[in-house]
């Protein structure tokens, strides 16, 4: 694999031109010279072509010029040596083109395993809860930002976690690593869901303190000076104190087995919001401050309590999608979409809300997280894998093909 290939028409190009410059040549009357068009094919033929199509390439231009028949003037030595210059050095471009390609397929390949590892896709069901989401970063070519999700199942139920943190694309990632991290410790370890938020809590004041005195420190050790200090990097590229501040709003939610009922928990985030049937309202949960403030010291986040009927579904975003404007301003009326594109079906739900926000919002700078959780008990197992938890990694396309501009 070396990258997208070549559009059709660029393919075409030199074998257009290695045919129509030598019939136009028989063509034109003389003292018109077109031989010197032929120079401009083995470079064209990099754009297309491996090493082994550019070097067919210039050896056709090559025995072009030295045929009589073909009516082009015959080249001198000095053009021959240019010619031949031009399609070495095509040759040459063309195969560090493929070699570049391979070293950043293969980079590329590392990273997104590396990101998955990070922020796994949502699995159809966890336990008594089906789920669906879709996740899309902002920053282009990344499959992690600055939102968040996990849902994992414990001693306690199914708990799910949705998270926005400062900042997003590569920068932020460190901080979802680290949240992920201790929410997965936590769902095992805590009983209750708001000791689950303290442990995030605690877990974004220490990163943060760390990161404020310079102990999350990695510095390179130059080639050749084995007696450099890991971790003392040269003046001028020490970390900024104030690099230390960490904060993420997140909502926390959970299920415990035979209970008809979701607890939540808001640190600052979006309420989440209930549908039941083509009804659709924001649940009223009384917010503590973001993670990384030091709630756990403050006041411990308050658990609500929400009844669940059979079919209910429970919605979560991030503020990408409840901030995203139109071309009048006004901010994307979640509650109010929802409900009229109530779907039972989680993934249905996610899929109509995602072609929605596409075709309302002006343009989508920040990254997305839309997640539905339906509590099924008595539902079957499905027969596939993880299908529905969905990863964009490119936004254009999608935007183009909801607006009908594709």
């Amino acid at each position: 694999m070396s990258g997208a290939p070549a559009p059709a028409w660029l393919r075409w190009l030199p074998v257009g031109l290695l045919v129509l410059i030598p019939l136009l040549q028989i063509l034109v009357e003389r003292p018109v010279d077109l031989g010197f068009l032929l120079g401009a094919i083995p470079p064209l033929a990099t754009l297309g072509y491996g090493p082994l199509g550019t070097t067919l390439f210039s050896a056709a231009v090559l025995v072009l010029l030295n045929i009589s028949t073909v009516n082009l003037d015959r080249p001198g030595q000095g053009d021959l040596i240019v010619v031949t210059f031009v399609s070495v050095l095509s040759i040459a471009i063309s195969w560090m083109r493929r070699r570049r390609a391979a070293q950043i397929t293969t980079i590329r390949t590392v990273a997104e395993a590396a990101q998955l590892a990070v922020l796994p896709p949502l699995p159809p069901r966890v336990d008594g809860v089906r789920c669906a989401g879709l996740y899309r970063p902002a920053q282009r070519g990344t499959l992690v930002g600055g939102d968040l999700f996990d849902v994992r199942r414990g001693p306690y139920g199914v708990r799910a976690l949705v998270g926005d943190v400062q900042g997003h694309g590569i920068a932020a990632v460190g901080t979802v690593t680290s949240i992920l991290g201790a929410f997965r410790e936590a769902v095992l370890d805590e009983e209750e869901l708001a000791g689950v938020a303290a442990r995030l809590d605690r877990r974004l004041v220490v990163d943060a303190e760390d990161a404020a005195a310079g102990a999350v420190t990695v510095a390179r050790v130059p080639e050749g000076d084995p007696d450099s200090v890991v971790g003392e990097p040269p003046a001028g590229q020490r970390s900024d104190p104030t690099s230390g501040e960490l904060f993420a709003t997140a909502l926390l939610l959970e299920f415990r087995p035979h209970s008809a009922e979701v607890r939540v928990v808001s640190c600052g985030h979006p309420a989440p919001v209930l549908l039941r049937g083509t009804t659709a309202h924001e649940i009223e949960v009384q917010p503590s401050p973001p993670l990384g403030l030091g709630i756990a010291g403050l006041a411990r986040p308050v658990e609500r309590e929400v009844p669940l009927q059979p079919g209910d579904r429970v919605l979560a975003v991030t503020d990408g999608v409840t901030e995203a404007r139109n071309d009048a301003d006004a901010f994307y009326p979640l509650v109010d979409r929802a409900a009229q594109l109530a779907a039972e079906d989680p993934a249905e739900l996610i899929a109509a809300i995602w072609r929605d926000l596409v075709a309302y919002a002006r343009t989508i700078d920040d990254d997305v997280a839309l997640l539905v959780f339906a509590p099924d008990p008595e539902g079957e197992e499905p027969d596939t894998g993880t299908v529905t938890g969905e990863v964009l990694e490119s936004r254009e396309g999608t935007n183009k093909e909801a607006r009908g501009e594709g």
